[in-house]
């Protein structure tokens, strides 16, 4: 019986993990390849001034945070694949018709009514992979997940590459047909997917609870504010290394592909993370190593120091990003799609306001104190993930121990999952 169990869990494993990775790397690919130019079409193609083109982008990012929680109540509800498809061909619609108009009123109407929904299309992958790979045993779910993130950030590797050679050979009309085609295209691998398993944890007939307890809510908080953090330093990086440091825009273009680099392999390596090993810690020390990150970064200004900086920046990122989705997901395990749409919500919601904290600490007291504000807005990440224990204890002391050292650590393997 157990041999049986063993060859249905790799099966589901070597059935299911293709399509998600294939949903997963378009998926990426889709995001980064508009997602650097479309301030550029606004401002360019649309005529749009600043002002507008941050109240278009605002307008995407809230309808996001809106339907990213709709779909999520509703895929837990029944785990089906129609809300993912929605989040995947609703922004295949509406860059088709962004290709088609300039008119500002139609502009907000397609962000509103289709763009937003885009947003949706991480959580709603990544809820159904938890779903479709919890039914093979031991940690498939979980190292299949960190697999899946780490396709991700290749995808953003990727993406800006093709949407530059799309815009240099069509233009603005050419990126936005080619994006609106890699979200269509996503729709195939998760109809071969197939439908999404009943469990008990996902059948119609079980009710996720209504109210969020402390301890998710304090982890969603840090998560926010570690993405805060993460998004105003990728604002203020580069204007303090070419304003600041007086340093070229290929050093920018150096340091932003180095930490990049760092994050691949480093959330490829998770996977050989010991399951006695709590998530909650190794997220703890990529808030730690965030910190470190800034500290650094705003002390520094020799090249190879910045370029050690984004190392540090890389390590940190992948481990709360690749590891932060299952643990949340474990937080709420009766409520897969919430879950996720949370983790995904605290990204969208710290995009919304990098921009403003990042442009006014700068502005008042410069680049660097808007480099050692993040690391101050990390570690208050630090402190929400830390109160997030009940009853909390002192993780900062004992984090690097328990990492290095999990054969000893004495806990249950589960209490921090």
């Amino acid at each position: 019986m157990w041999m049986q169990m063993g060859f249905d869990a790799g099966r589901v494993v070597g059935t299911k993990l293709p399509h998600l990775l294939v949903c997963v790397l378009l998926l990426g690919i889709a995001d980064s390849m508009i997602g650097p130019y479309l301030v550029l079409f606004g401002a360019d193609r649309a005529r749009l001034s600043p002002l507008q083109v941050g109240v278009f982008l605002s307008v995407i990012a809230v309808s996001g945070l809106f339907v990213t929680s709709w779909l999520g109540r509703r895929f837990d509800r029944g785990a089906g694949r129609w809300p993912a498809l929605v989040a995947v061909l609703a922004p295949a619609v509406g860059y088709l018709a962004l290709s088609t108009t300039t008119s500002y009123a139609l502009l907000l109407v397609i962000g509103a009514g289709l763009l937003g929904a885009g947003l949706a299309g991480f959580s709603q992958v990544f809820a159904l992979a938890r779903t479709h790979l919890d039914r093979a045993s031991g940690d498939a779910s979980g190292r299949g997940t960190l697999a899946l993130r780490s396709v991700f950030s290749l995808a953003w590797a990727i993406g800006p590459i093709l949407g530059s050679a799309a815009l240099a050979w069509r233009g603005y009309s050419g990126l936005l047909l080619l994006t609106s085609l890699a979200f269509a295209l996503i729709a195939a691998p998760l109809l071969l997917l197939g439908p999404a398993p009943v469990t008990p944890r996902t059948a119609p007939q079980s009710r996720a609870p209504s109210r969020l307890r402390r301890p998710v809510l304090l982890v969603a908080a840090s998560f926010m504010l570690f993405n805060t953090a993460m998004c105003a330093g990728s604002v203020a990086l580069p204007l303090y290394v070419t304003r600041t440091l007086g340093r070229t825009d290929q050093d920018v273009g150096l340091l932003a592909s180095t930490g990049a680099l760092a994050e691949i392999p480093a959330a490829l390596s998770l996977i050989l993370l010991p399951a006695r090993v709590p998530r909650q810690r190794v997220i703890l020390l990529g808030m730690l190593l965030f910190v470190v990150y800034f500290v650094l970064v705003s002390a520094g200004s020799s090249l190879p120091l910045l370029i050690v900086a984004q190392v540090v920046r890389g390590l940190a990122i992948a481990a709360v990003n690749a590891l932060g989705i299952t643990y949340m997901q474990d937080l709420m395990p009766e409520a897969t799609g919430r879950a996720t749409a949370l983790f995904g919500n605290a990204f969208i919601t710290a995009s919304l306001v990098s921009g403003l904290v990042a442009g006014a600490t700068a502005q008042a007291l410069g680049y660097r104190a808007a480099l050692l504000l993040c690391g101050l807005i990390s570690a208050a990440g630090c402190l929400l993930l830390i109160s997030a224990r009940q009853p909390p204890r002192d993780e900062l002391l004992v984090v690097l121990h328990d990492v290095g050292s999990a054969p000893g650590l004495g806990v249950k393997p589960d209490r921090d999952r």
